[in-house]
Parts: C-alpha cells; sequence; structure tokens
C-alpha cells in the first residue's frame, strides 16, 4: 500500500492534492491514502477563521471550504489530526472522529481506526503540562485564553491511549515525541533549527506523553510533524525481539521548495478492503472510559495502581465481543457526512455550541458522552455509568471465538441482526456504575461570576503563565500508586523556559 504523507498541511488541499497527482504521474504509482500530521485548518467560513488560534495578519481561509461544499472532491482518501493551528469549533464537533469533507476524515481527540489492514492510531493537539490534567473544559465562542488552551493534549485521551495491547502500524502526533531526535542525526538538524539546541541538550524538546506512547504502542511508524522540517529516526524497542522499531518521520509545512511530503510503500493484508474500518479495541476502551470524560476545568484524577476502582481497561474479548453486538456487527464507518450550508460562505455570526449528527450517532450506538452535550446537561446517557456484558448470560459466550488482535474482522461471524433488546441493561441486569471523577465545582463558579476587568487580569497572567516550561522532565524514582494519585491531583511542577521567545513560533 503506497501512502503519502503531509507535515502540517496549513489549509492548502489543493496544492497538496496537486503535489501528489505529479507524484503519481512522475513514478507512474497509484497513492491509496494521504495522512495528515496536524494543523490541518478545516475552516469553511470565516467564523471558522476566528477560532484559529494565530495572528489575524497570518490568517488565511484556505481551500478546504471548497472540499466541504462539495465544489471539489478529495481525490485521495485523507486521515488527518489536529495540531495547535485549527478551526477549533469545527473539529470540537468531532471528539472522537468524524468526516469533515466527503472522504476527508479526522480522527478526534484521539482515535484507531483501520484501513486495508494497517492500524492508524493519533493524538491531536500539543502537549502543555500546565493543561495536561484539565476536563476538556473550553467551548465556543472561544476567549483568546481557551481559544489556544482547546487544542492541548489531555490526559484521558493518553490514558485511553494506553489500554492497547493490540499492535499498531501507525502512530501520528502533531508534537515529537520527547527525545526521539536522540535516535536520529541531531547535527543535521541543528543546521536547519539550531535554536532547537538548547531544548535538545536539556532534553525538553518534544511531548512526555507522546514519549510514553511510542515506548507502549511500539508502532512499527510514527509520523509527526510542528517543528516544519524533515527529520527521521529508527528507534529500537526492548523485548524478546531485538529487531523490534519503529520509523520515526517528521515532515515540513506545504511550501514551494520544503520537504513536506513523502511516500511510503507500507506492507499490508492485500485481502483487506481499502476502506475505513472502526477499532474494537478502540471502541470498547472509549465504551468502558465513558465515565472519564470531563468537561470541566478542574483537575481530572485518573484511576490507578492501587485504587479502589477499575484501573486496567484494556477490554477481554469478552467485552470487545459485547461491543461488536452495540455496533450491530458492523465496524464500518459510515459514510454519512452531511453538508450543513449554513456552515459554508464568507460570514456568519458567532454563536455557540454545535452539535454533530456524526457524534451523536456514534455516542447513541455505543453508549457514550458526547461532551458537547455534556455542556447544555443533557447526555446521551447517564454520566458514570457503564453498561457492561453479563458474563452469567451464555449470549455472550456461545458464539464468541478467540480474538485475533491482528484482525478484528474475526468477529463477522457474528448475527448483526441479532436484537439490541437482548443486551444485558435493556433486560434489566444491573449496570456497573463506576464513581465519576471528582472535581472541585468551585472554580467553575468563579469562572461565571469573573468581571470584564478579571478576565483582562486574567489574559495578563496568562502571558506570564505561557513563559513556563513547555516540558516537564520527570527523573524521578519509581513513585508508589499512592504518590501518582497525589501528583495527578496537585498538578506537575514547572519550570522556566529559558528560550521561550525563540520557540514561541513553533509553539503557539
Amino acid at each position: 500500500m503506497k501512502i503519502a504523507i503531509e507535515g502540517c498541511a496549513h489549509g492548502e488541499l489543493e496544492k497538496i492534492y496537486e503535489s501528489i497527482e505529479l507524484l503519481e504521474l512522475k513514478g507512474n504509482i497509484k497513492i491509496d491514502l494521504l495522512i495528515c500530521c496536524g494543523d490541518f485548518q478545516a475552516t469553511r467560513n470565516e467564523e471558522d477563521l476566528q477560532t484559529m488560534a494565530v495572528k489575524p495578519k497570518f490568517r488565511q481561509m484556505g481551500s478546504f471550504y471548497k472540499y466541504y461544499t462539495g465544489e471539489k472532491i478529495a481525490p485521495i482518501l485523507t486521515i488527518f489530526i489536529g495540531g495547535n493551528h485549527e478551526a477549533s469549533n469545527y473539529l470540537q464537533e468531532l471528539p472522537y472522529g468524524g468526516w469533515v469533507a466527503p472522504n476527508i476524515y479526522y480522527l478526534g481527540y484521539a482515535g484507531v481506526v483501520n484501513f486495508g489492514g494497517l492500524r492508524i492510531a493519533g493524538i491531536s493537539g500539543i502537549y502543555k503540562p500546565y493543561d495536561y490534567d484539565r476536563g476538556h473544559f473550553e467551548k465556543p465562542p472561544y476567549s483568546e485564553k481557551t481559544k489556544r488552551s482547546v487544542y492541548h493534549v489531555r490526559n484521558t485521551e493518553v490514558f485511553r491511549l494506553k489500554q492497547i495491547k493490540s499492535p499498531v502500524d501507525v502512530c501520528l502526533s502533531h508534537d515529537w515525541p520527547r527525545r526521539v531526535y536522540n535516535y536520529g542525526n541531531i547535527d543535521k538538524l541543528l543546521k536547519v533549527k539550531d535554536f532547537l539546541e538548547e531544548e535538545i541538550n536539556n532534553e525538553t524538546l518534544g511531548s512526555k506523553p507522546c514519549e510514553e506512547l511510542l515506548f507502549h504502542l511500539k508502532p512499527r511508524y510514527w509520523f509527526a510533524a510542528h517543528l516544519h522540517c524533515k527529520f527521521s529516526a529508527l528507534v529500537p524497542h526492548k523485548g524478546n525481539n531485538e529487531n523490534e522499531c519503529t520509523r520515526f518521520l517528521a515532515l515540513d509545512k506545504c511550501l514551494p521548495k520544503r520537504k513536506f511530503l513523502q511516500v511510503l510503500d507500507v506492507p499490508h493484508d492485500e485481502n483487506e478492503k481499502l476502506e475505513l474500518i472502526y477499532d474494537l479495541e478502540w471502541l470498547a476502551i472509549l465504551h468502558f472510559t465513558n465515565h472519564l470524560t470531563s468537561v470541566k476545568p478542574s483537575m481530572n484524577p485518573l484511576p490507578a495502581p492501587g485504587c479502589d476502582e477499575r484501573w486496567d481497561f484494556t477490554p477481554t474479548d469478552e467485552e470487545k465481543y459485547f461491543i461488536l453486538r452495540k455496533m450491530g456487527g458492523n465496524l464500518q464507518i459510515p459514510l454519512n457526512f452531511q453538508f450543513n450550508a449554513n456552515e459554508a460562505g464568507a460570514v456568519s455570526p458567532r454563536k455557540g455550541l454545535s452539535i454533530n449528527h456524526q457524534t451523536r450517532e456514534l455516542c447513541d450506538k455505543l453508549g457514550i458522552d458526547d461532551p458537547m452535550t455534556l455542556f447544555e446537561g443533557s447526555p446521551s446517557s447517564t454520566p458514570g455509568t457503564v453498561e457492561t456484558p453479563d458474563r452469567n448470560d451464555s449470549s455472550f459466550t456461545d458464539d464468541l471465538t478467540f480474538v485475533d488482535s491482528a484482525n478484528e474482522n474475526s468477529f463477522s461471524h457474528v448475527d448483526s441482526e441479532k436484537d439490541e433488546s437482548e443486551s444485558p441493561q435493556s433486560r434489566g441486569k444491573i449496570a456497573l456504575v463506576l464513581p465519576p471523577p471528582k472535581f472541585n465545582d468551585s472554580f467553575s463558579e468563579e469562572l461565571e461570576e469573573r468581571s470584564e476587568s478579571d478576565i483582562s487580569r486574567e489574559l495578563e497572567e496568562d502571558k506570564s503563565l505561557e513563559e513556563q516550561a513547555l516540558f516537564v522532565i520527570d527523573e524521578s524514582p519509581k513513585r508508589s500508586a499512592e504518590e501518582e494519585l497525589e501528583k495527578a491531583i496537585t498538578g506537575p511542577k514547572k519550570f522556566k523556559r529559558r528560550n521561550k521567545d525563540i520557540y514561541w513560533d513553533n509553539d503557539e
């Protein structure tokens, strides 16, 4: 399978597709998939453009709106993650992923899909330690502060990705995994980005959560962008297989004479159709961690070893079978994009929350909450309640066979027409009620009572906050579960950045 990898798209879809067409003609090849590693900029109108965290003089509509309205159709299936320059109001409608235009699919805050037998995982945004442990509290219309915090990576998505145990082929992130540069040609990197030398020497360049995911997931490939340069590395992994490694590749932004696009020939199962499929293990993780979803600005501590609730959410075969039944035995991602004429055009009045039908359909089917409805106070299901399979119910095991983690379609024999009313909850079985995260609601009340002067003062304080360290170095000995929980509640320590002014343009 031939995959085209794009660094930062920056709204230049037309130019990217034209470049791919030239590569196909020149090499007499057919590219099957395009992957974009952030800063995609899915702007439909002026309103979307105003939600993008860039200086006004750098705001450009780009060409995405042509693909949204149907004026043009993406010639290649395109998968992308979010970066730190996005139409955040639109992407926030699709927290679990979805079609932003025909043939263009967004992975969500974090997501896993299958394409032609390839398992593709991704996480959107960039890492900022001071927002990492919060919920996704931002909602449109955004302030200048939330316009930036909305794309910061949160601990919930990283926690969910860490529950994955089946092999991952491709992983995507916008910022680089921390210390990945140690496995490549640092001297060559510094020739084009010499201002990164101090952070490289201090081993603070890159995302700590992505570093953790890199060595947990151990994907065959990891693609990234953000720093606007091309860089490759070969990362070895410890384990029984001495040859196990991850091929890391970061690419530039879409500009003339820049290395923003590369085509790779990736081995895959040729018996699999080239179509997007939901990942069963990931769907199960979303379902059984639904109670961890938070839209509060307070800290969102997550379960850890030693706590009095479930902390390992790697789904069992029985749990995956249960989710497959909830999906009607069909894991194919529906082509359910709908064009909204009110969202197209040059100018439209600023508005607030918008519920996307794709998210609503997935949440209803999977039994999880749409964060946007949690803002409204009308979640699709009771927060903190998880529907679980009844292990005493033989209907969950009669047809269950061993699950091949590399091929979740081994479940295809399931009768998709089985009555959903047979689910444990609808038959009166007792659902497992997990305690919701503990929040301090006083902070939320303070937000509602702020005056304009308070907001102005907060924006000034935010400037000083952004001068703090982009990353946290944690080289202390292993801590106990109690200490880990205390750390999660109090938040990580922050260190003052010494090169903030240099690196700022590459960050926010």
